[in-house]
């Protein structure tokens, strides 16, 4: 084994035990609201690595990615509001009316590239957003509740640290899942579309059924992190489909590393962290620098989002894989 995959295994798994550690940690120190917010890193972090499947392997700029952690969302708070909670049901429901909605979608904006697949992925998304805002049977612009989160067998998922675990798991799941395809036929085809499409059509590929093949895929875990938000939250909102979503997707896959396998899971936590402690920054520092930094935490983390984007080319993964992709 080589060193550089030596030193990615040690690092994941050292990841992971910290992550599966956490919420001893913090239940100990009787901080659970911390638990709450990893868990919410973990969902916004597998809705990143979706979009990195379309966006950092096969090239596809999607603003309208939103429009699926809807679609996972509004599916188990429409169902649960019918009295039924089982979360299978919740997710194979979920992920057919996700398949449906990418098939489509994806065929259309396929046929199309550059600005114009752009356009189109966030004009489908804005689309069914004003959809869902004007059902107000389920609650339009204010969302919807949910009395408890989805009943998965004998695992209690309103215990937060057992729903913690479930959403690591399935981010690991996610990860292992996108590495596989990295190393396969197909990752390497959705790759080779990315860099020459037409020549790929030379060699006798079907370019079209292989993107779309990928845009589904990167759709339908999406359609899962919504599945998961809204049994976090017990709420969908409308706001889960705006394109302000998608565009933070982008950053994180960005900010992480496109086309790399850990790098929108480390852009998700980067961001997130950073929103979290720059927004509630509390330490007392003269000249009113506190108050400017609580009041002023996008700026900032728009200069640092700049200074990773001019000063890594890869993105955080390169920390990890000197700048090879796939690490």
């Amino acid at each position: 084994m080589s060193k550089l995959n030596s030193r990615r295994n040690w690092i994941g798994l050292a990841t992971f035990a910290l992550f599966a550690l956490f919420p001893l940690f913090a239940n100990l120190a009787n901080q659970e609201y911390y638990v709450t917010f990893l868990t919410r890193v973990l969902i916004i972090g597998l809705a990143a690595i979706g979009l990195n499947i379309a966006l950092g392997y096969a090239g596809m700029v999607s603003f309208g990615h939103s429009l699926y952690i809807g679609v996972g969302a509004y599916t188990v708070a429409i169902i649960s509001d019918s009295g039924i909670s089982n979360a299978a049901l919740h997710l194979g429901v979920a992920l057919c009316a996700g398949a449906a909605i990418s098939l489509v979608v994806g065929l259309v904006c396929l046929r199309t590239t550059g600005v114009a697949f752009i356009m189109i992925t966030l004009a489908f998304a804005q689309m069914f957003y004003y959809v869902v805002v004007g059902l107000k049977q389920y609650g339009g612009d204010d969302g919807m509740s949910l009395s408890s989160r989805s009943t998965f067998g004998a695992i209690d998922l309103e215990n937060n640290s057992v729903f913690y675990y479930l959403c690591l798991t399935t981010v690991t799941l996610a990860v292992w899942g996108v590495y596989r395809m990295s190393k396969s036929r197909f990752g390497s085809v959705i790759r080779g579309c990315k860099l020459n499409e037409r020549r790929m059509a030379a060699l006798g590929f079907s370019t079209l059924r292989y993107k779309l093949l990928a845009y589904v895929i990167s759709a339908e875990v999406c359609v899962v992190a919504g599945f998961l938000l809204a049994n976090l939250a017990k709420f969908s909102s409308p706001s889960y489909l705006q394109w302000s979503m998608s565009g933070e997707l982008i950053v994180m896959v960005v900010l992480g590393g496109m086309g790399t396998v850990l790098g929108p899971l480390l852009g998700g936590i980067c961001l997130l962290f950073l929103e979290e402690v720059l927004a509630n920054f509390g330490l007392p520092l003269p000249f009113g620098v506190s108050s400017f930094i609580q009041s002023h935490w996008m700026l900032l983390i728009g200069l640092f989002i700049v200074i990773i984007g001019l000063r890594i080319q890869h993105g955080l993964a390169s920390f990890i894989n000197r700048g090879k992709q796939d690490a």
